[in-house]
């Protein structure tokens, strides 16, 4: 590749819809190859709380008004499989989480740094909460 960029971004939970390490080492992968060396990789995912889990399995609960969604965990699996339904339709789709000490190997084995891990967008402190925003730089 003749082009690098300074920055790669993989919002809205896209690395969850990657079923194992290989997938997402190829993933994470991709994403050095066109970084210039020290240019990040930001990317967010969760890892459901307990209470979460306890709360939403098996159970459709309405998130918007009209619109109803159910979560099915599988704590073996580390799966979501997630399902919506509304007045257009119904889709169902299966997520696969990590551990945060797993994102941290994986990015170390890609040939990333990591720079900090927040919390949230706003980029209060990671407290072990569901959510992470992860930033990343290219060794």
């Amino acid at each position: 590749m003749d082009e690098r960029v300074a920055l790669v971004t993989c919002p809205f939970r896209a690395y969850l819809h990657l079923r194992n390490d290989a997938e997402r080492l190829e993933a994470l992968a991709a994403a050095r190859e066109i970084l210039r060396p020290g240019g990040r990789l930001v990317f967010d995912v969760f890892t459901p709380s307990r209470e979460d889990i306890e709360e939403t399995h098996g159970r459709w609960i309405e998130r918007e008004p009209g619109i109803d969604e159910r979560a099915d965990w599988d704590l073996t699996e580390q799966t979501l499989t997630l399902s919506v339904r509304g007045p257009g339709g119904e889709s169902t789709m299966t997520l696969w989480w990590l551990e945060p000490a797993r994102w941290n190997t994986l990015l170390a084995e890609a040939g990333f740094d990591v720079l900090a891990c927040y919390g949230w967008f706003d980029r209060r402190p990671f407290t072990a909460g569901e959510d992470s925003v992860w930033i990343a730089a290219r060794k």
